[in-house]
């Protein structure tokens, strides 16, 4: 595993590239992540690098965390992370990290909240078809029908699709890709969308999974040399337009009169 950041969303825009095409973004903003605690197999059983976020008041810590942070002698931090890793010998306590983590980075993996919809019925939630609207049915058009059997089993299983909260669920979304780095004002736009609404915290990471799979930036770039190629080779030859209808009239009356000249 390696070393991870926190961000705030944004909002959304769209990148414009040179070939006129434009492609939809979101602006996070990151949050430098400072070292507060260093764990290793020796001491710990495992190793791992514990990292802070977000500054917070000292009015605001219970007492345990007053003393954890003034044992460490680090300002207090709002969220504390802890990151596997294998080698823990390149960071120290106090070192900060900040996007220069995800420098040549292609594609990373996003978890935030989803955006919260409060107590949704059924054809909201699931996209129930409800009953019908016309007849047979009162007062129940958009009810989920029965929720179980008999006497036997005599309950309702769990799990069972019903009306109830929404939304406000942490969701990961996988191999996003990096369209641009700003470290001058840490922001990091990420291609498509991104869970939760604006300002809602967003944890990033190195993409785990690992596949074959071109950029925008790679897509672009191919298609400028395609076109330089064709500037230096030349225009291709443009194909004879179809002869009109006149001339075709013309042409048959031709093939009629020598053929009569033949006879």
């Amino acid at each position: 595993m390696t070393l991870g950041l926190i961000g705030k969303k944004v909002g959304m825009t769209r990148k414009f590239f040179s070939s006129g095409t434009s492609v939809p973004v979101t602006a996070l903003k990151v949050e430098k992540g400072r070292v507060i605690d260093i764990y290793t197999k020796e001491k710990n059983g495992y190793s791992a690098v514990k990292l802070g976020f977000l500054k917070i008041k000292n009015s605001k810590l219970t007492n345990q965390m007053k003393g954890f942070f003034s044992k460490k002698n680090t300002e207090p931090k709002k969220i504390l992370k802890e990151y596997r890793i294998d080698k823990t010998e390149d960071y120290k306590i106090g070192n900060e990290i900040g996007l220069e983590l995800f420098k040549d980075v292609k594609f990373i993996d996003v978890r935030s909240k989803t955006i919260g919809k409060g107590f949704a019925g059924v054809m909201k939630k699931y996209n129930f078809a409800g009953l019908r609207a016309t007849h047979g049915v009162s007062v129940s058009h958009r009810s989920h029908g029965s929720t179980g059997q008999r006497q036997d089993p005599g309950k309702v299983f769990k799990g069972k699709k019903m009306a109830g909260h929404m939304g406000a669920k942490y969701r990961t979304m996988l191999n996003l890709e990096v369209v641009k780095l700003d470290p001058e004002n840490n922001l990091i736009y990420i291609k498509g969308s991104v869970p939760g609404s604006k300002n809602e915290i967003v944890y990033l990471r190195k993409s785990v999974k690992s596949f074959n799979r071109k950029t925008i930036l790679e897509k672009e770039e191919h298609i400028e040399e395609m076109a330089v190629k064709e500037k230096e080779i030349g225009k291709p030859s443009k194909k004879q337009a179809a002869p009109k209808t006149e001339d075709k009239k013309k042409d048959i009356k031709d093939i009629k009169k020598t053929e009569k000249k033949k006879k």
